[in-house]
């Protein structure tokens, strides 16, 4: 496997985003990691970090490289910052970025990575968990199989949750007026109801009975369940931190792969 940094200019948000790639490249090694590249049509994982984190965190933090190996699956991981994957009220457009323009640059980049949405998937925790969430349920053509792990799945449910997390101005400059939250195109829950089941992608959702975002991740698996999407919902002994991440996201890519 091959791990690149890569500076691109980001059109939409008028700046340099970084991102780190794994790619799988041909390689003859002694001490059992030799690898083949598949060539063309290299399915992809775009991979989310959470609140805090940035491009690097799932690299610096798991053994991502490693796991994706036995898949030879390349690996997108961008920085948005925190804007939580939308089009924010202060014109920063992260949806857009993620959800158009960094699958163009790269295509442009990486020729070599399929554009088949049967190979094409979507990962994150936490604030990545809503991303990659929103990515599935607002691009479903795009999306074979999502993840997302200790994701915050319904916002709209808990308003005084994120009123302890950060303050009303912040998420009001991403979101706008909290009170039209519910039901818009960022609320997980309204999504699920608006998407078409025979459209869907695969879902997975996972997190730690500790963890503080186990009632929402339950209750989205449980809206999916309902409206016949398909969905895989586990949890496992864990709060809301890389330990349970880098146990988790091993099983994702188990999961991704079943038939």
């Amino acid at each position: 496997m091959a791990f690149l940094q890569a500076n691109i200019y980001s059109n939409v948000l008028e700046m340099e985003v970084m991102v780190d790639v794994i790619l799988p490249q041909k390689t003859q090694k002694t001490i059992g990691t030799a690898t083949e590249n598949q060539g063309d049509n290299i399915p992809v994982l775009y991979l989310l970090h959470g609140m805090g984190g940035n491009h690097s965190v799932w690299q610096r933090r798991t053994a991502i490289e490693r796991y994706v190996a036995t898949y030879q699956l390349a690996v997108i991981m961008p920085s948005t910052d925190l804007g939580w994957y939308t089009d924010t009220v202060y014109e920063m457009k992260y949806w857009t970025f993620i959800a158009e323009e960094l699958p163009r640059i790269i295509h442009e980049l990486f020729p070599q990575l399929t554009t088949e949405r049967a190979r094409t998937y979507a990962a994150g925790l936490s604030m990545g968990g809503y991303g990659a969430m929103k990515l599935g349920l607002r691009k479903p053509e795009r999306f074979a199989a999502v993840a997302s792990l200790s994701g915050a799945l319904a916002m709209a449910e808990s308003m005084d949750g994120l009123l302890q997390l950060r303050n009303q101005a912040y998420w009001e400059g991403i979101f706008g007026p909290l009170s039209e939250f519910k039901g818009s195109e960022n609320d997980l829950i309204h999504l699920i109801d608006s998407l078409e089941p025979s459209n869907a992608p695969r879902f997975y959702i996972s997190c730690g009975t500790e963890d503080q975002l186990f009632p929402a991740s339950e209750y989205a698996a449980e809206k999916l369940s309902k409206r016949q999407i398909p969905v895989t919902f586990e949890s496992g002994t864990g709060d809301h931190d890389w330990q349970f991440w880098d146990q988790w996201i091993q099983r994702v890519l188990v999961w991704i792969h079943e038939k």
